[in-house]
């Protein structure tokens, strides 16, 4: 499959007239709990050359492949990344930090994974993960029959947020690094390992009644969790400047 995403890659450089610089695996493959069925979310970094920059007009800056079964390919146009990486955008943190890299050339992704602890803002990555779990929730949590696959789409988020409200560092991909990070032993801990251990072993993890010990806790922390974001600062220094050079020197570097 590896082999298959690289030639996929190669075939998106080659129809966009681009360079890859990153590509990672994103999805519960790099949470380390994928399914038996579970498809393959690839996320790349890619680069125009310099003249696609030098117009009037905006220009699309995603590249999208068709999702199929086994793969779900895009991409975001490096100065987008750029931008988002200003903000602290959680999930670009993630591909930086994902532990599954199909490619990586040249040297600015070295470049952010270096920096990014100096520009992460905790607070920033707390609203989005905190947004997500409340989304989650509220979309598909609320009934007393559950489809219990959905309850890992806001533990995650959840201990994301009490992982930089307890370390003030980018949470860890892997979810099992998360687990040991937050949650202390006890029935909640082994509700979540056993649901974990269904989910790898393939089990169909579709409507059952509530988990209570994990929906008494959802409900908590996200309650504990909307009060502390307001504590927080969202004033970060900002490297602008350091990304724009970092953009011009990943020009000269690719296409020189």
């Amino acid at each position: 499959m590896k082999e298959k995403i690289i030639e996929e890659l190669k075939g998106i450089e080659a129809a966009n007239d681009v360079k890859i610089l990153y590509a990672c695996e994103s999805g519960s493959r790099a949470w380390e709990f994928p399914s038996k069925d579970s498809d393959y979310d690839v996320r790349f970094i890619y680069i125009h050359k310099q003249d696609w920059y030098l117009s009037i007009d905006k220009k699309r800056d995603v590249i999208e492949l068709p999702i199929n079964d086994e793969l779900d390919i895009n991409g975001w146009e490096l100065t987008k990344a750029l931008r988002l990486f200003r903000k602290s955008n959680p999930p670009l943190h993630e591909w930086l930090n994902s532990g599954i890299v199909y490619h990586q050339a040249y040297s600015i992704a070295g470049k952010l994974k270096e920096m990014s602890d100096k520009v992460y803002v905790p607070a920033a990555a707390l609203y989005h993960y905190l947004n997500m779990a409340k989304g989650n929730y509220r979309n598909h949590l609320q009934n007393e029959q559950v489809k219990i696959k959905k309850y890992f789409y806001v533990l995650r988020p959840v201990m994301a947020c009490l992982w930089i409200e307890k370390y003030n560092t980018i949470p860890p991909m892997p979810f099992r690094a998360l687990l040991e990070g937050i949650i202390p032993g006890g029935p909640l801990k082994m509700e979540i390992q056993t649901l974990l251990t269904r989910k790898i072993n393939g089990e169909e993890l579709d409507l059952e009644p509530r988990i209570v010990v994990i929906h008494d806790f959802l409900e908590k922390e996200m309650a504990h969790l909307t009060n502390y974001a307001k504590t927080l600062d969202m004033k970060p220094e900002d490297p602008t400047e350091y990304l724009d050079q970092l953009f011009r020197d990943a020009l000269d570097e690719v296409w020189k």
